[in-house]
């Protein structure tokens, strides 16, 4: 069996989507550590979100998005990367810039995926409402029962990875066109998340939960809609169950591949609170 080996001190890329966000970029960028790269990812804004990022990091990496919606900028972001790990960072403030170490660690110690959550001590958020709470909650419940595992936080897109995973997990590749009656393409919205765990879990990859504080955004309003996504969420759910049932049963009629092993240079191991 051939095995990858993984540095115990990775090169970081930071992938940032992002659309008519200048403003909070010019609180959250100077807030990252450093890092191997931080790419942002343009969703055809309107304001001086490219301007601003190139003055606040002129050593940033930026990307046009070729569809619209979160999940076709990540996949966008992902193809751009050049690090080790991939982290997962929203422009609007909500996530903690001084949290990503934390990731990282978890990653070093042994995980595939360093999924954050609200819901562990030592997490939490100052913008769940009651509604959205009890969205999250639901959604947890059936995602744990459908993919026999036990996720706190199935919707949270604080995330990191090792990006030696991203061609096992195949998201949709961001050359496709936009449809032409201008809609997105599935996994081109906010649905990215429970996606990516869908798929993390269904390869058998060793996930991570790491306490996190999600904090309000500061300007701009959230494209977010509690029914609409959440509706998507579901159906993300349902969608990658049949597909990880499809990708099994082609597996037992193929012949049987060697796998490469993913090997971390020995560190002391975190607690796994999650595993998939």
């Amino acid at each position: 069996m051939t095995t990858t080996v993984r540095p115990r001190e990775p090169r970081v890329s930071v992938v940032i989507p992002a659309r008519n966000e200048a403003r909070n970029l010019e609180i959250i960028l100077p807030m990252l550590p450093a890092v191997h790269e931080v790419i942002l990812v343009d969703g055809n804004s309107v304001d001086d979100t490219i301007a601003t990022a190139q003055r606040l990091m002129p050593g940033i990496t930026v990307v046009q998005q070729t569809r619209k919606g979160k999940g076709n900028a990540l996949a966008c972001g992902f193809e751009a990367v050049t690090g080790d790990v991939v982290v997962m960072f929203d422009a609007d403030c909500s996530a903690d810039a001084a949290e990503i170490p934390r990731f990282v660690d978890a990653l070093v110690a042994g995980a595939d995926v360093a999924k954050g959550t609200r819901y562990a001590p030592g997490g939490g958020s100052d913008d769940i409402t009651v509604i959205r709470g009890l969205g999250n909650k639901g959604l947890n419940m059936i995602s744990n029962l459908l993919l026999r595992a036990k996720y706190t936080d199935l919707c949270y897109g604080y995330n990191a990875f090792w990006a030696d995973t991203l061609p096992t997990v195949g998201l949709l590749s961001s050359t496709l066109p936009q449809p032409t009656d201008g809609s997105m393409r599935w996994g081109d919205g906010f649905e990215i998340e429970t996606i990516l765990t869908c798929r993390w879990s269904a390869a058998g990859f060793r996930i991570t939960e790491v306490p996190s504080h999600e904090k309000l955004r500061v300007h701009g309003t959230s494209n977010l809609n509690a029914v609409s996504d959440g509706i998507r969420v579901l159906t993300s759910i349902m969608h990658e169950r049949r597909r990880a049932r499809e990708v099994a049963a082609r597996a037992r009629l193929a012949p049987t591949p060697v796998r490469a092993r993913p090997v971390v240079e020995p560190v002391a191991v975190l607690d796994e609170e999650a595993a998939a």
